[in-house]
């Protein structure tokens, strides 16, 4: 007998296994009364449980096969965010805690850039990155960059998949980042929520949901605001609306239907950055601005509609459909440079846009091959993405608007095939996968006359394979393809006298991983691997030229472990201690990385490559009323370009973060409260064009919670 759990019939088939062994234990007694106490061998019952549903996925890893994805034999990790007291002003450095191989490079500006391996981390370029499985880079292709990410206040947890994310979403090398945002409540029709924080600087924020369930509609409402005047001396404010409605029809049947609206806006200023060789040096002023009028703005109003179908328990599929737009304004004053105060008359404006559509569809199939169950997961996917921008240049330096300079009109169309097949051979299981990768990309420069058309056929192999040492623990191993396709500005360059070579080819990466992870009961839980990115043919800049650059290697070694101890001595002393004083873990996770850029001699890192990056810290959690984390980052030594220039070079730094939050009445107040960079280090993690984009020193924060 074979059972299959999900969300619909959990509580069916958990009546099942009672009566499964009620059953069982009625036919033993029946036999050993017939047979004059002569034992009896009774016939094997075999009793399977997926998880399927987005909403029974636990940490610290994702199941072998969640609804219609095929995780098995690829590294994944779960990052659980209620498992750490709220996440304020979204801060990545706290929410990134629980998994390594991703490096923030911190600013205070409400965007967000992460690194992966070695990866550059500007906008997560490298990376996929999805909001409930839809992409939500301003382009998938053409400008891979994640301007938006969604509050982390309406996040219930981050899917991260490792190398072989580009068989499942395609196609960048950097794996996959997934917000998994919360569903509507179904034990009652109306629940409300409301978090008000103030902090340093001024900062401001709050987060006001309703969700519920009424008859067969599912309801789920937010609305978040976000304002600070930042800690540089000028310019460094923020001002942040976001908000988003879902609605869920039937969620508990077998065909579950799921809309959702989302609005985001926010403006920021650009301090500018500094230096140690010019003023306002860093060493002298580090809350300094060389920026005074420098501005950004962005725009999001995307629509989505899913379709989920359970055909039986051995066949599902989803449909998603989305579409919106997108628009990213800048303005930026001419004159300075490396760490000097802009100077120039005037300033360039930019603006892009983006009218993006898509729709996927993906099934996964169970079949059985004599006594092992095997899945077939497959999808198509049809994306479209028409983005004009347009230069222009202003005659002062806060000039909104000027002349135009350049127009210039770029669109994608992508359609991707998949498909993976999971055979299982009694513990070992074995998972081959295809994707190939279709897409047209034009861009025509109206302002020069040059039209470009990249037209590209990439297939895309891996292959996944784990084995169950033990009932809790895995070994696997992948070995999955990926690709960086050429973005508009290295198909058409902006820049006045660059060329793009005629024979420019897109990146090819190869990743290797093999690990071993586990979980004994719920007090200990670990994951060990070792992995090697070989990344060729990469795009870069040589003189006026863009080319194809090179090959770089990264190889190196993930490790991470979380205790608790309190848990661990019921364990030992079969005690009962954290229903009493409830947990105390103690985690820690480490990425030791060895990356050079191999074409060039002598070789060189590639830019933010540290040799280490180490996260770790403890965790109180009681009842669900009382959280306190205490949660560090150290980071080692790099460089900010691929040349390892020294005024590029980023120092090792350590910082702590401690937060925490108590329900001071019931579930309905709480108090929320924290100190970010808690010894105050000075440090920084991030250097672009025009300097030092100096960290955030010790800052406080504090606000109330209202549940209802």
């Amino acid at each position: 007998m074979k059972l299959s759990l999900n969300k619909k019939t959990s509580f069916r088939c958990l009546g099942c296994l009672g009566g499964a062994v009620t059953l069982t234990f009625a036919a033993g007694l029946h036999a050993q009364t017939s047979t004059n106490d002569q034992p009896v061998r009774l016939p094997e019952v075999l009793i399977q449980a997926e998880a399927e549903a987005s909403g029974t996925v636990q940490a610290p890893f994702l199941p072998d096969v969640q609804g219609t994805k095929i995780n098995a034999g690829k590294k994944t990790a779960v990052i659980d965010l209620d498992k750490i007291p709220p996440v304020v002003n979204n801060n990545y450095r706290q929410a990134l805690s629980q998994t390594p191989g991703l490096l923030l490079s911190e600013e205070t500006s409400p965007l967000v850039s992460i690194g992966y391996r070695g990866l550059n981390p500007h906008r997560a370029q490298f990376t996929q990155v999805l909001k409930d499985g839809i992409p939500i880079h301003a382009d998938m292709l053409g400008y891979p960059e994640a301007y938006y990410t969604p509050p982390l206040d309406t996040v219930d947890r981050i899917e991260f998949l490792h190398g072989g994310a580009s068989l499942m979403y395609g196609p960048q090398p950097g794996g996959a980042l997934n917000y998994v945002t919360h569903m509507p409540r179904l034990d009652k029709e109306f629940s409300a929520r409301s978090q008000h924080i103030f902090g340093s600087d001024n900062l401001y924020s709050t987060f006001n949901s309703l969700d519920g369930t009424i008859g067969r509609l599912g309801y789920y409402a937010y609305f978040n605001h976000r304002q600070t005047d930042g800690f540089r001396t000028a310019n460094s404010d923020y001002d942040l609306y976001a908000g988003s409605a879902k609605l869920v029809l039937d969620a508990q049947s077998d065909s579950r239907w799921i809309f959702t609206f989302d609005g985001y806006e926010e403006e920021h200023g650009e301090p500018g950055g500094l230096s140690f060789n010019a003023g306002p040096g860093y060493d002298v002023d580090r809350d300094a601005t060389t920026r005074f009028n420098d501005r950004f703005r962005l725009e999001r109003y995307f629509a989505s509609l899913a379709y989920e179908k359970d055909f039986s328990d051995t066949t599902q599929m989803t449909v998603q459909a989305w579409g919106g737009y997108y628009q990213r304004w800048s303005k930026r004053q001419t004159g300075g440079g490396f760490g000097t105060v802009a100077a120039g008359g005037g300033n360039n404006i930019e603006t892009q846009e983006f009218y993006t559509k898509g729709i996927e569809a993906r099934l996964r199939h169970d079949w059985d091959l004599g006594e092992n169950v095997n899945t077939l997961a497959a999808g198509v996917m049809l994306y479209h993405t028409d983005s004009p921008r347009v230069d222009k240049t202003g005659l002062t330096p806060t000039a909104d608007d000027g002349a135009i300079a350049t127009q210039v009109d770029r669109s994608v169309l992508y359609a991707p095939v998949f498909v993976e097949n999971k055979f299982q051979v009694g513990k070992f299981s074995l998972t081959p996968g295809l994707r190939v990768e279709n897409y047209v990309q034009e861009v025509q420069n109206f302002t020069t006359g040059r039209n470009v058309e990249d037209r590209e056929i990439v297939p895309l192999v891996g292959v996944g394979l784990a084995y169950e040492v033990t009932a809790s623990t895995t070994a696997y191993a992948n070995v999955s393809q990926a690709y960086r396709p050429k973005i508009f500005t290295e198909s058409v360059p902006q820049g006045g006298g660059t060329i793009a070579a005629a024979d420019l080819n897109p990146g090819s990466s190869w990743q290797y991983e093999i690990g071993y992870r586990g979980q004994l009961d719920s007090y200990f839980t670990w994951d060990t691997s070792f992995f090697l990115l070989d990344f060729d043919n990469q795009i870069g800049t040589v003189g006026t030229s863009i080319v194809n650059v090179g090959r770089s290697i990264h190889r190196g070694w993930e490790g991470a472990v979380e205790l608790d101890i309190i848990g661990l001595t019921d364990r030992i002393n079969g005690s009962d201690n954290v229903s009493t004083w409830g947990s105390l873990s103690l985690y820690g996770n480490l990425m030791l990385l060895d990356a050079e850029i191999v074409s060039s001699t002598p070789s060189t890192n590639p830019q933010y490559a540290p040799d280490y990056l180490l996260r770790t810290g403890t965790i109180y959690r009681y009842q669900d009323r009382v959280k306190i984390a205490l949660l560090g980052t150290f980071v080692g030594q790099h460089f900010a370009d691929d040349a390892n220039t020294p005024n590029r070079r980023i120092p090792a730094y350590m910082t702590w973060d401690l937060t925490a939050e108590f329900k001071v009445y019931k579930d309905m107040v709480g108090i929320v409260a924290g100190i970010n960079n808690l010894l105050d280090e000075d440090y920084y993690s991030r250097i672009r064009g025009d300097g030092i984009d100096p960290s955030y020193g010790r800052n406080y924060y504090a606000g109330l919670s209202f549940a209802f």
